[in-house]
């Protein structure tokens, strides 16, 4: 990594460690930075994270095992940076640039890790829906170039699956994958079962196991954006999905009790919130061609978004959220996407008027359904007494064999679209029997 930064402008600063607390070096450092790259005793790479009465505070990227008082630091990189070029596709690579599966790499350029924010009058309006493949998302909660999604579930309901689809059958030009604390053994199961070869070839994908310290993590979450903005300011369509930004805020609330900061909801530091923002923020549609189009995993705890401060977090960051169900997951159907509790902010801006009412139709029905399923499935309702109730029930199962899709379909989104369509038709036709077909677009 060190060779491989040799270009950047250097700087010696030269100190001793004072003590080791935990995760966190304490040295003798003067005039170094925040986000300043550091070695310990000439081997161990660390970054400037604080400061505390007169002592600079570091963490390790890797285990500190070794160190001992008195080992020299030194301080040489500002601003640090990360190698990136074409050849980069098809690459799975770790925080720091290393080639994990042998693809040849040859960098051509260095991007920062952590930019200045962008001008907000330098993004462009988002207008223009991306294809990911999915036929649910595509036709009812429709996505734009440069838009930020989150998926929320509970362990074990699909997320990682859903994201190999999306990577897989996205028609945006290149694919970014964040794996955050992934277990090591499910990295090679998404390369192979959700990815795929052909996924793979226009997609660069970024590894912080779980085994990696917190700042690691981060640093794999930067890097992944960093690579995503350099594809895009070539004028790419890029799809970052990053798996999970729980992992990711867990990684940051580690760093911020480690310096002292005080922890607010549940353990969670004030550095998380603003933390989470600042990466979010990063991706979007740019006025200098290209986008970022973000879609971001987030483990729920109890499937309850409101019950989760970094779930809740995230709904007011986001331009709009997929809620994945657990009662469809056990029930097999998948992607168990709960359309009602789920919603894209931007579809208003992507779709056209007659598609927006036919969402709310099968929308009105299925609430409809949900607010009698109880009595429904009791055998207490009787059918004929609303007509309303009567076409929810029909609608009902349709909307879900609709929902359905193999891992190994891909769905385009003009294919997405006419098969709703031809659903919202039948619907209305099975609605004229009831005597409410004419009514149900007014």
């Amino acid at each position: 990594m060190r060779e491989r930064l040799r270009n950047l402008p250097k700087y010696r600063v030269k100190g001793k460690v004072l003590g080791i607390k935990g995760a966190v070096i304490e040295a003798k450092l003067p005039k170094v930075h925040i986000g300043d790259f550091c070695t310990v005793n000439k081997t161990l790479e660390a970054e400037v994270v604080g400061f505390k009465e007169g002592k600079t505070l570091l963490m390790a990227y890797d285990d500190p095992c070794g160190i001992t008082l008195g080992a020299e630091v030194e301080a040489k990189l500002s601003g640090l940076k990360f190698p990136v070029g074409d050849s980069l596709l098809g690459a799975v690579v770790d925080p720091f640039g290393r080639i994990l599966n042998g693809k040849e790499f040859v960098p051509t350029d260095f991007v920062p890790l952590k930019p200045m924010p962008v001008n907000p009058l330098e993004r462009d309006r988002i207008r223009e829906p991306l294809d990911l493949g999915v036929r649910a998302i595509n036709a009812l909660l429709t996505v734009g170039k440069g838009q930020r999604l989150g998926i929320f579930a509970g362990a074990g309901v699909g997320k990682s699956t859903l994201l190999g689809m999306v990577a897989r059958y996205t028609s945006a030009d290149v694919n970014v994958v964040a794996l955050i604390g992934e277990r090591g053994r499910e990295v090679k199961e998404f390369l192979e079962d959700c990815l795929g070869k052909e996924g793979l070839e226009r997609s660069v994908v970024v590894v912080a196991t779980s085994d990696m310290p917190p700042l690691a993590k981060i640093r794999a979450a930067h890097t992944a954006f960093a690579v995503a903005e350099y594809f895009s300011s070539r004028g790419k369509d890029v799809l970052l999905l990053f798996d999970s930004l729980t992992r990711f805020a867990m990684a940051q609330r580690e760093i911020g009790l480690s310096i002292g900061e005080p922890p607010t909801s549940k353990g969670y530091t004030p550095s998380v919130f603003s933390g989470l923002a600042r990466l979010i923020e990063r991706a979007g549609n740019f006025l200098r061609g290209g986008s970022i189009t973000g879609i971001f995993t987030v483990l729920v705890e109890g499937d309850e978004i409101s019950q989760d401060p970094v779930a809740d977090a995230a709904v007011s960051l986001l331009d709009g959220h997929i809620v994945l169900s657990r009662e469809m997951a056990n029930r097999r159907l998948f992607p168990a996407i709960d359309v009602l509790k789920s919603v894209s902010r931007l579809v208003h801006q992507l779709l056209p008027e007659d598609i927006l009412k036919k969402q709310s139709l099968l929308f009105k029905l299925e609430s409809i359904y949900r607010e009698n399923q109880e009595l429904i499935q009791l055998g207490l309702y009787k059918r004929g007494t609303s007509p309303l109730v009567d076409l929810s029930i029909f609608a009902h199962d349709r909307v879900e064999k609709f929902i359905q899709q193999g891992v190994e379909t891909r769905v385009t989104l003009e294919e997405s679209l006419r098969q709703f369509q031809n659903l919202i038709d039948s619907i209305i036709k099975e609605g004229e029997r009831y005597g409410c077909g004419r009514h149900l677009l007014e």
